[in-house]
């Protein structure tokens, strides 16, 4: 036993152990605090695993996956976590954090540093954990460095994955990444594989909404293109203020094409400069978010921003990348992409501006999505969001 098990309260019923055990890692049991009538209502269990477990972002989204407050207050939960040789006695203390939560839908945590372990049988990969860009490091040795790691979690989902696990790639720089990942997973659909950008979303729409005077809410419509970088477009020609187009709200055009559009591009670089930390518990809001637009309806009209692949798409965006576009979902975790979308010249530069920068990442990483030698010419070595 890694921790005292919990006492069994009268009327409760056994669960199954709750943080088991991988590679002996750590075992402790616990019990249900739901009476039987409740439970027995609950569907099927479905497993998360989420890679870079230890780290800030994690420290956020874990507790709000393990509340109800991401899938709702009817489904059972698994977390799988994985870590590495460093953080493998913190992940001892974050799996002993969540059982002394005694969150009842949580019903399995298990933790290791083996991706074709932790990975098994999953239903849902969050993939957060990344190397950050250090001083001095150029754009295209990160690209590398991560790109491995992502590219040895993709071989691994392919092999012990659920066939139509649906995979969100965090970790920078995401876009590249999930190319790099969805690479290496032949067997899972590429439509399953998305690169956050609803952060980027949120930003836009908070941005919007202090200019208009309004709560974000009345905000629709909202997409971010491209790449999450700062050539990223949030687009204000087909955004929506209650229903209004942007531009008939907010008149000042020249506030929208420059302050409120770099403001969004480079508003996690302002906010490390402010507060000294990067935007974990905002991430991890914008994880679940994500994760909701796809298991919840989208409003009629609307749409929400993910970076997904390009094969297919009806705007014109070079095929076999992952660029951010305007998608829909009928809430099975699946979505469409819109196709009663604008586009005007100033979107579109910059849209293709953000194109040819994830046309030359995907140049530097071709060793690693079996594309033959990597060739790396970055037009130009642009920041990520919250980069120094």
């Amino acid at each position: 036993m890694g921790a005292d098990a919990c006492p069994t309260q009268p009327g409760a019923v056994e669960a199954a152990p709750l943080i088991q055990s991988i590679r002996g890692v750590m075992q402790v049991s616990a019990v249900s605090r739901l009476p039987d009538d409740e439970t027995r209502s609950w569907k099927k269990l479905v497993k998360i695993a989420v890679s870079g477990a230890a780290g800030m972002i994690s420290n956020h989204l874990l507790f709000k996956l393990a509340s109800g407050e991401v899938f709702g207050q009817d489904q059972p939960i698994a977390l799988k976590l994985l870590g590495s040789e460093r953080s493998l006695q913190a992940l001892e203390g974050v799996a002993m954090e969540l059982e002394d939560s005694l969150y009842p839908l949580l019903r399995e945590v298990s933790i290791g540093i083996d991706p074709y372990e932790v990975f098994e049988d999953v239903d849902w990969a969050l993939l957060i954990g990344a190397k950050p860009r250090g001083p001095g490091m150029e754009r295209a040795a990160l690209l590398d460095i991560n790109g491995q790691i992502f590219a040895d979690q993709g071989k691994a989902l392919n092999a012990v994955a659920s066939p139509n696990v649906k995979v969100i790639v965090v970790g920078n720089p995401c876009n590249t990444n999930a190319l790099i990942c969805l690479k290496n997973a032949p067997k899972i659909p590429a439509k399953n594989f998305h690169a956050l950008t609803r952060l980027d979303e949120n930003r836009a729409k908070c941005q919007l909404a202090l200019k208009a005077g309004v709560f974000y809410d009345k905000v629709s419509n909202m997409t971010i293109w491209g790449n999450h970088s700062t050539t990223q477009v949030p687009d204000f020609l087909n955004a929506k203020i209650d229903g209004r187009p942007v531009k008939e709200v907010i008149k000042d055009t020249k506030w929208l094409e420059e302050e409120f559009t770099i403001t969004v591009q480079k508003r996690g670089g302002v906010l490390i400069q402010k507060w000294g930390r990067s935007s974990a518990a905002s991430t991890a809001v914008s994880i679940v978010d994500a994760i909701r637009s796809l298991v919840t309806p989208t409003p009629e009209g609307d749409w929400f921003s993910s970076g997904v692949y390009t094969t297919g798409n009806p705007y014109g965006i070079a095929e076999d990348i992952v660029f951010s576009m305007p998608c829909r979902s009928k809430g099975d975790g699946d979505y469409e992409l819109a196709s009663d979308v604008l586009m005007d010249d100033f979107l579109w530069e910059r849209i293709k501006k953000s194109e040819a920068e994830l046309l030359a990442e995907k140049k530097c990483v071709a060793h690693l999505t079996g594309e033959g030698n990597a060739f790396c010419d970055l037009p130009e070595d642009t920041m990520l969001p919250g980069e120094m």
